[in-house]
C-alpha cells in the first residue's frame, strides 16, 4: 500500500495553498484572513447573545482600544493591532489554558505564521517589544470586557486575570456597538474596512 504523505498546507478560499509550518507572505490573502477570523469564535463559544463574538470582532475591538490608549499611533502599528491575531485564521482560537498545556511548538508555528502576515503587508516581520506591549494591553482590557459582558465572568474574577481595565474614550454606544457580537458577515466586512482604513 503506498504511504499517503503528511500535508501541512491549507487550501484558502482565494485559491492560494498556504504552508503552515513554513509560510510564505505570496500566500497571505486579506480576504482568507478576513473569512477565517469571522468564523472563528472567541471564547471557545461561550459567550451570550445571538452570534459567537469573532476574532475578527475581537480585532476591530483590540483596535480600537489601542487607538484610544494611543492617540498618535502610526499606520503601521495600527495595522499591527488590527492583525495581532491574524494566525487564527489558519490556526483557531484556543483559549489561554490550552495553549499554555500545549507548550513552545504552538507559538513557534504562530509566530511564523504572523510574521509571513506582517511581511505580506509591508510590516516589519514582528513587533518591537515595546508594541507588543501596547498591543498585549489593549488585548487584556478587550478580554476584559468580553470576559464581564459576554462570558459570564463576575468583575473581580476578570479583573484577577485581565487586570484592571483604564476606561477608553469611548461613548456608550460606540461601545456597545463593538461589544454586541456582529453576524458573521459584519463581522468579515468591518475587518476588511478596518484594515482598509489604515491605508498604509
Amino acid at each position: 500500500m503506498a504511504r499517503v504523505s503528511t500535508r501541512a498546507w491549507q487550501r484558502m478560499l482565494s485559491g492560494r495553498r498556504l504552508d503552515i509550518l513554513d509560510p510564505s507572505p505570496m500566500d497571505v490573502e486579506l480576504s482568507d484572513i478576513a473569512h477565517g477570523l469571522a468564523r472563528v469564535a472567541r471564547w471557545n463559544g461561550q459567550t451570550s447573545g445571538d452570534y459567537p463574538f469573532s476574532v475578527a470582532q475581537h480585532s476591530v475591538l483590540v483596535l480600537e482600544l489601542f487607538r484610544a490608549h494611543n492617540p498618535d499611533c502610526d499606520k503601521v502599528s495600527q495595522a499591527q493591532a488590527l492583525l495581532h491575531d491574524a494566525p487564527e485564521y489558519v490556526m483557531g482560537d484556543i483559549i489561554s489554558p490550552f495553549k499554555a498545556a500545549m507548550g513552545g511548538n504552538y507559538k513557534d508555528v504562530e509566530n511564523r505564521l504572523l510574521s509571513a502576515i506582517f511581511l505580506r503587508f509591508s510590516l516589519p516581520a514582528s513587533m518591537s517589544g515595546a508594541m507588543a506591549k501596547l498591543v498585549k494591553k489593549a488585548d487584556r482590557e478587550s478580554a476584559y470586557f468580553e470576559a464581564v459582558h459576554l462570558a459570564g465572568f463576575k468583575d473581580a474574577e476578570a479583573r484577577k486575570f485581565f487586570g484592571e481595565p483604564s476606561l477608553p474614550a469611548f461613548d456608550v454606544d460606540a461601545f456597545d456597538r463593538l461589544i454586541r457580537p456582529w453576524p458573521t458577515r459584519e463581522a468579515h466586512d468591518r475587518f476588511v474596512e478596518a484594515f482598509e482604513a489604515i491605508s498604509f
